[in-house]
């Protein structure tokens, strides 16, 4: 049974991402990471509900020991009566500090508390919730075993030959301007594959991704240059390396985003860019010459 995530519980959210985390929860695109801020505003507190329902349960819960964040993080599990398709099923939500409590009921878009970045995050994944959804009788509290998720949206291919000017920076990544988002606020749009569907998670830093809008099975490719195996939607990547301007970085982040603020994410936390530097992309198998 695949849970169908509308648009109007999505379009709530600047990006989302299936697969774009190394947790079992995200394997097969079991669990939805919903980002509130934009790729320039990744830091935002906001967080606002993907359902309406009544709260069971708030509990703090163990994360990885990271140096640059507590180790412990938050679990909210709310009893759905909205969206319709959600309706009579729970929704685990992770990565909020809550100002909610067990027996209220929350409006869709209604705040949960703030937004925390535990142990769980990479230091350059930006603030999210984390969404699972469960039926009553399963066990809610074990970090897998969440239910498939479809996305209710057409989420448009863009074109990128693999290039860019950087027009954002941090510590552990850069921001490029292209590929440009057509129609900012009103279609999802992510990095077009060259089957057609919207590439989806951390290539090659996470062991695999998905592929949006093109589930049939075989080899998955991005400008000619072989990426992995799509079993359906998921891709296990090949073993592979990405350059930028001839240097091998940590990676791309891939995603759905719907912003003005779109353009591709390099993962670098051992490689520095200038703001307006020009960067030319490329994949290439980890043993090529």
């Amino acid at each position: 049974m695949a849970v169908m995530l509308p648009e109007a519980l999505l379009a709530r959210y600047k990006r989302f991402s299936l697969y774009n985390s190394p947790y079992p929860a995200h394997d097969e695109g079991c669990a939805i990471d919903l980002y509130p801020g934009t790729l320039r505003d990744g830091r935002t507190t906001a967080a606002p509900s993907p359902v309406s329902g009544t709260v069971r349960e708030t509990r703090a819960v163990r994360a990885p020991s990271k140096p640059y964040a507590p180790e412990h993080d938050y679990l909210i599990l709310l009893e759905c009566d909205g969206p319709t398709e959600l309706e009579g099923l729970i929704a685990r939500i992770l990565h909020v500090d809550p100002t909610v409590e067990a027996g209220q009921h929350v409006e869709q878009g209604a705040s949960l508390g703030t937004l925390v970045r535990a142990g769980f995050f990479a230091p350059w994944v930006d603030n999210h919730l984390h969404v699972g959804v469960r039926r009553p009788d399963q066990n809610l509290h074990r970090a897998s075993g969440s239910l498939p998720l479809e996305v209710g949206v057409d989420v448009r291919p863009l074109a990128w030959d693999g290039t860019g000017t950087v027009v954002a920076t941090g510590e552990t990544y850069a921001v490029l301007d292209a590929p440009t988002h057509p129609a900012p606020g009103e279609t999802f749009a992510g990095v077009r594959a060259d089957n057609g569907g919207v590439l989806d998670g951390g290539l090659p830093h996470y062991d695999g991704g998905g592929v949006h809008g093109a589930t049939q099975d075989g080899i998955v490719s991005l400008n000619g240059e072989r990426l992995g195996v799509a079993d359906g939607r998921t891709i296990t990547w090949d073993d592979i390396v990405v350059t930028a301007n001839g240097e091998a970085i940590t990676g791309l982040s891939l995603f759905c985003a719907r912003d003005a603020d779109f353009g591709a994410k390099l993962i670098c936390p051992d490689r520095s860019f200038d703001l307006g530097e020009r960067v030319r992309v490329r994949i290439r198998p980890t043993d090529s010459r």
